[in-house]
């Protein structure tokens, strides 16, 4: 009689599932290094998360009027010079940040999911199912996105983050979902995709674990524009006073420094331009990334390295 093997203790799988976790996050990091200018924008997406999530903690929000400090110039007390209050602008752009990018990243993963689902779906299944989807896709593709926000701004009060978020990604998804159909619709004519229905495995199936794998390098860079899109929305809407005020983010310190009239005062550039640098340089850094997001989710494109 032939003794079995002992069962693989829970301590044990789980020393190898962080194994097999660090294992391909290594892959992953050095797959990212390939590309100087993408691993560059990585780097920079990190830094700025941590600074937007972490730094508060350490540089506390100045809320202190100082009369006689207004539009102070950068100097060691102030590395940013200060605010018409007096108040620092580094503080504030370290606590401004993590608003304008938890509103994008809901506005984008909605917006992109959205897309990703029912593209494929429509690009897959066709017939009445792909009319119906490109139906409802023209109607809302044919809807100006920013006025409309307007409108409903002054209906409803955008006075939640998640809410925001939301709206901004169910306005943002149909020129996505029409450029995922292009792309369903030839890769349904694909062997692989033929061997799956072949095996009679079901339509769910064969959209998200066939097709939606080989379009992953397509998605993401999708998502970072969405990203960016979703970026310039809502700083637009803060800054039109269309959303509003409370706490501290990039695009209420542009709307301040346009209401308080900072472009009238000499010193006062910093507090104007150190939140359109902080957004323009996230953004650039997003879509930068984009080109080593590329490479690790298309083999094909390392070859060519």
């Amino acid at each position: 009689m032939t003794r079995q093997p002992p069962p693989t203790s829970f301590l044990a799988r789980i020393r190898s599932g962080i194994r097999h976790f660090a294992g391909s996050l290594l892959i992953t990091l050095r797959i990212l290094t390939y590309n100087k200018v993408g691993f560059a924008g990585f780097l920079m997406v990190l830094t700025i998360l941590l600074v937007s999530y972490i730094g508060p903690r350490y540089v506390p929000l100045d809320t202190q009027t100082k009369i006689d400090q207004i539009y102070q110039p950068p100097s060691r007390e102030f590395w940013l010079g200060t605010d018409h209050q007096g108040r620092d602008i580094f503080s504030q752009v370290v606590n401004g940040g993590r608003e304008v990018i938890q509103v994008a990243l809901i506005a984008a993963v909605l917006s992109t999911s959205l897309a990703v689902t029912f593209g494929t779906l429509a690009g897959f299944a066709g017939g009445a199912v792909d009319g119906g989807i490109m139906t409802v896709t023209d109607i809302v593709l044919t809807i100006p996105q920013f006025p409309l926000l307007a409108v409903l701004a002054a209906l409803i009060q955008f006075d939640s983050l998640l809410f925001l978020g939301i709206l901004l990604g169910l306005l943002s998804w149909p020129a996505l979902l029409r450029a995922v159909r292009a792309q369903a619709l030839s890769l349904k004519e694909r062997d692989f995709v033929e061997a799956a229905r072949s095996l009679g495995l079901g339509t769910w199936y064969i959209v998200f674990r066939e097709i939606v794998p080989n379009m992953m390098a397509y998605i993401i860079i999708s998502f970072t524009l969405a990203l960016t899109g979703a970026i310039y929305q809502q700083v637009g809407l803060v800054l039109l006073g269309l959303v509003p005020i409370s706490g501290s983010n990039w695009g209420v310190m542009i709307n301040l420094a346009w209401i308080r009239g900072a472009i009238f005062f000499e010193d006062s550039v910093w507090y104007i331009m150190s939140p359109v640098v902080a957004i323009a340089l996230f953004q650039l850094s997003v879509v930068t990334m984009g080109r080593s997001l590329e490479l690790v989710f298309n083999p094909r494109l390392r070859t060519e390295l």
